[in-house]
């Protein structure tokens, strides 16, 4: 099988020791393509530079909603320099998160929109980011023009309302490892046989919801550990694992626009 992780943190701090020995072990998962996504000025940067060092890695930039109280037009205009290099095919990790509010919401909604506007001006698929905003996130985006079939809903595990207003809007939407957790993921798969098969993608969100049966011996998700994801996907869906794999693959590399001959 040919997985696409569409989204990971390999700029975070918990890969520097090991990175190269972390990408080896993906690609003898089958891993041939990956988005590691940045989050503010200084992982976006590291994300770029670790996709020119290795090939089918790519790159998104963004500031994260936990960030946005330290975002300002001096650094989206970095961003946007950044986002010339023909590694990055995405702007993000944008959205809302009122959960942990890390940031005003009011400095959140602004910066969101913002980012909105650049992606558009830009031309770049959107990676979503969406904790407990009770429908404002939608609102937002929707308002905003942009297409839905250019934008992923990043780490899904809301409400069957949600996931239908997603799915209305033509929005991929972004499966992680909590798929294969006994309690955390029973409403998350219950859902998921009700998405069309053409918006679904697999993540790890790495190092962050390491899945299970890894979760049993390491704390740290990586991007080889996007095959238990993937094959938890398919025994939910009652589907064959390595068709899955296949139109996954496609799907991630629409939304990101990347040639799915070329993406590894």
């Amino acid at each position: 099988m040919k997985l696409f992780d569409s989204h990971c943190h390999l700029d975070d701090r918990a890969f520097d020791q090991d990175i190269k020995d972390v990408i080896h072990r993906a690609r003898e998962a089958g891993v041939a393509a990956a988005m590691i996504v940045g989050i503010d000025e200084k992982s976006s940067r590291k994300a770029v530079q670790i996709a020119q060092s290795h090939k089918g890695f790519y790159a998104a930039v963004g500031f994260h909603p936990h960030d946005a109280k330290e975002c300002s037009e001096a650094l989206l205009n970095y961003l946007r320099d950044l986002a010339e290099d023909a590694k990055v095919k995405a702007w993000g990790e944008i959205g809302l998160d009122y959960n942990r509010m890390f940031s005003p919401k009011a400095t959140q909604r602004k910066w969101f929109e913002r980012q909105l506007e650049i992606a558009i001006e830009q031309d770049l698929p959107v990676i979503l980011h969406e904790r407990d905003s009770r429908g404002e996130l939608m609102e937002i985006f929707s308002s905003s023009g942009f297409p839905g079939k250019n934008a992923v809903v990043h780490c899904f595990s809301g409400t069957l309302q949600e996931l239908k207003a997603y799915i209305d809007a033509d929005l991929y939407i972004g499966v992680t490892g909590i798929v294969t957790l006994a309690e955390r993921g029973k409403d998350l798969r219950r859902l998921l046989p009700g998405v069309p098969e053409e918006r679904l993608v697999v993540e790890t969100d790495a190092p962050y919801l390491t899945p299970h049966p890894e979760k049993k011996t390491t704390r740290r998700n990586e991007p080889a550990f996007v095959k238990s994801v993937l094959l938890r996907l398919a025994r939910v869906r009652k589907e064959d694992p390595e068709r899955l794999a296949a139109l996954l693959w496609e799907n991630t590399c629409r939304l990101f626009r990347i040639d799915k001959r070329q993406g590894a």
